[in-house]
């Protein structure tokens, strides 16, 4: 039998190449050699001020970014967390063995209320036990997450750990598989659509080359003649490393430490590059996006799988705390 993975997004609108580079992508190989169940967690994405009439949209564009990135819905799950009512239940059930304490020590919480210092709710503070409950309801064995997200795995499997030792063993504690943090094209923060520092899935080559033309590189490279370190570059480090095979690697890498080359034609190089994988990505995005009634029934009928697969852990759990009621 194959593995298990969950991973999931928050749909916060329109897709960027921080996305697919740090997750996307490697959700797409992934997908082949196991099990997947990939979810749009649009429960999470309540624990902040959001606009309620935008929801449906973000969700869609989620979704579509989820398709056009190469999640095959004949491969793996594709789910929406609010048609799959079982997450929230077994949140409840795992707030009883989920310390408080541990939940105010996540890192995410203490960011998010800093943020947010006029809106510190529950939900923030739960939201590491649904991320939970939405990875071992499927009994996951592996969650593709960013470095940043490791704390909530830890505390997943502490989670399902606690669960076992008290009811039985139920849930496999699962391991993370680490994607690539991408910064910014600023170099200073993870890109973000909040901030702008990003490039997103759909635009076209002039807007890409707008905003990667500025972006930040090795900032000892005063001149052109100027000797540089590729491993002190953002463009470097977070792109021209996922985009660029090792034979122009070493070209860059060598140009850039004898300033045979310059930032600006290291980023031509990345241009092509990024242009020549994302234009496809790019024209499936505008395809589905005049078929959207497509795309919603792909993300219903994959939630309908997801329910069958969470009711049956949920009956178990609900067996296992002695709650095997039957009406």
């Amino acid at each position: 039998m194959k593995k298990k993975i969950f991973s999931g997004a928050q749909p916060t609108g329109r897709l960027h190449i921080g996305n697919y580079i740090g997750a996307l992508k490697n959700w797409a190989q992934l997908q082949y050699d196991y099990d997947c169940v990939f979810g749009i967690v649009d429960y999470h994405a309540i624990s902040v001020p959001f606009s309620p009439s935008e929801m449906k949209q973000r969700v869609l564009d989620c979704a579509i970014g989820f398709l056009a990135s190469g999640i095959d819905p004949e491969k793996s799950i594709i789910m929406l967390q609010s048609l799959v009512p079982q997450h929230t239940e077994l949140t409840w059930i795992l707030n009883s063995v989920s310390p408080v304490q541990d939940l105010m020590r996540v890192p995410t919480f203490k960011e998010k209320s800093a943020q947010h210092k006029g809106n510190i709710n529950m939900g923030l503070l739960d939201y590491p036990v649904l991320m939970a409950a939405d990875i071992i309801i499927y009994k996951a064995d592996f969650v593709p997450v960013g470095d940043d997200q490791v704390p909530h795995i830890e505390l997943t499997r502490e989670i399902a750990r606690e669960f076992n030792k008290r009811y039985g063993y139920t849930f496999p504690e699962p391991k993370e598989i680490l994607g690539p943090r991408i910064l910014g094209l600023d170099g200073q923060a993870k890109m973000s659509k909040t901030l702008g520092n990003c490039i997103y899935l759909d635009e076209t080559p002039d807007e890409i080359w707008k905003k990667l033309a500025p972006a930040l590189t090795d900032t000892r490279r005063k001149r052109r003649n100027d000797p540089g370190e590729p491993k002190d570059c953002n463009i470097y480090n977070c792109y021209l490393k996922r985009f660029c095979d090792k034979e122009e690697i070493r070209y860059i890498e060598e140009g850039c430490r004898k300033a045979s080359i310059g930032c600006l034609e290291c980023k031509k190089i990345l241009f092509k590059k990024i242009v020549k994988e994302l234009t496809p990505v790019r024209e499936k995005i505008l395809e589905l996006r005049q078929n959207e009634n497509y795309v919603m029934d792909i993300i219903y009928k994959g939630s309908k799988k997801a329910r069958i697969i969470a009711e049956k852990t949920l009956t178990e759990v609900k067996e296992k705390i002695g709650f095997d009621y039957k009406l």
